[in-house]
């Protein structure tokens, strides 16, 4: 591929379940650790929400300047704003005088959920004999909300606060398609790359399921009842997995020009070689051909064969009916290939997922070494995958991710 189209990372930031920066979280994965643990309070709740995967020991104030931004950011802000933070630190972009115009911001994200107690007040002066009267809202609700509460939960807020923070003035976007968003969010930015509109991108991705409002707006439906074993919950492709475990965390990347990374002497640490995009329709049949085409395209660009992949860094929900889909996709188009289901180790972590996870494969390539799939014990024959249960050598340079969304997006990464 010509050098001036080629699209390298040159920086990588993990805010995570199971770790804090890269060191951490490839320590994690490769020895096995979960993060998913029972949740304060509800040690004794019959509900599925008795689980969760959250991040541990982060505080904002070690990575938001200037403080007082810390105001308007929300959790799941401030682990995207710090991510970016540790992915710029490491690529030495910001030192490098590199041109602001020709650097840009696109992070996949959601609309993010205030805590209950946060509008309990405006709720119960809204309630009228027991009941809720919504026309009370207007009333009461701007005396008692906190002036700038609706810019901590802004979904476009991660970039606004990343680019004023890395003075990058090129395009800024935000994705907002569920899991796939992340990964959705690294093509668009790699495109910006290709097309020459920038030079640098910061991509990333952010979330959190684990407020009570997002939990319980979202519905239990996609959660493991695994409650008592809270680290042996998520069971990728093995044929007693029940559902996932709603967690939270941000992954970003610093990706450029190879030529432009090349002149400022940058730290490269993998490339990103094609990308495949799609839609399935949801709720219809054909899941598996769709996925099935999407990595046949992505390997085609990519110019590679399926005997060239280290492993496939599967979606791998931990649902029944889309890991049967999915792992007879990946047989159809790639056989025999190792794979590797990281949500073993922290969940669904929304629009951080596919970032999180493509970091994960970015650091395997470097350290020549699958790290294992948890959990799985069972094989599902209706799952003809062959999964990476241990920490396995691989010489392979390359891997390739796959992500899709409940919503129908579906994208492929080789990278």
């Amino acid at each position: 591929m010509n050098s001036q189209r080629q699209v390298v990372v040159t920086g990588m930031g993990v805010v995570s379940p199971i770790g804090i920066g890269t060191d951490a979280f490839w320590d994690s994965l490769i020895n096995g650790r979960c993060g998913v643990r029972v949740r304060d309070g509800f040690s004794h709740s019959p509900w599925p929400l008795k689980i969760y995967s959250p991040v541990m020991e982060f505080d904002g104030k070690d990575w938001v300047q200037p403080r007082k931004a810390l105001k308007v950011m929300c959790s799941p802000i401030q682990f995207g704003y710090a991510a970016a933070m540790m992915a710029l630190e490491q690529s030495e972009l910001r030192e490098s005088g590199v041109d602001p115009e020709r650097v840009g911001t696109i992070f996949g994200t959601e609309t993010f959920f205030s805590d209950p107690h946060v509008v309990t007040s405006v709720f119960q002066k809204c309630m009228v004999d027991g009941c809720y009267v919504h026309d009370r809202w207007g009333a009461v609700a701007m005396g008692d909300i906190e002036p700038l509460w609706m810019l901590k939960y802004l979904p476009n807020m991660v970039t606004s606060h990343i680019s004023i923070a890395a003075d990058a003035r090129g395009p800024s976007n935000s994705i907002c398609q569920a899991e796939a968003s992340s990964i959705l969010a690294l093509i668009e930015g790699s495109d910006w790359i290709r097309r020459g509109v920038c030079d640098a991108v910061i991509v990333g991705g952010t979330g959190s399921q684990t407020s009570l409002s997002a939990m319980l707006y979202r519905g239990q439906h996609l959660l493991s009842h695994r409650t008592s074993e809270p680290e042996r919950a998520c069971r990728p492709f093995e044929i007693n997995r029940d559902g996932t475990v709603y967690g939270e965390g941000a992954g970003a990347i610093v990706i450029e020009n190879a030529e432009h990374a090349r002149q400022r002497g940058a730290p490269v640490f993998g490339s990103i070689r094609s990308w495949s995009r799609t839609f399935h329709p949801p709720d219809t049949s054909g899941l598996r051909d769709s996925i099935a085409l999407s990595l046949e395209a992505v390997l085609r660009d990519a110019e590679i064969s399926a005997t060239d992949l280290s492993h496939i860094n599967a979606h791998a929900s931990c649902q029944k009916l889309p890991d049967v889909e999915e792992a007879q996709a990946i047989r159809a188009a790639v056989g025999d290939t190792p794979v590797w289901g990281i949500k073993s180790n922290f969940g669904y972590l929304g629009p951080a997922s596919g970032i999180i996870e493509l970091i994960g494969s970015l650091i395997s390539l470097q350290q020549h070494q699958i790290p294992p799939t948890l959990n799985y014990e069972t094989p599902d024959p209706d799952c003809p995958v062959n999964i990476n249960c241990e920490s396995t050598k691989s010489d392979q340079t390359n891997a390739l991710k796959i992500s899709f969304s409940e919503n129908g997006q579906i994208a492929c990464v080789v990278i």
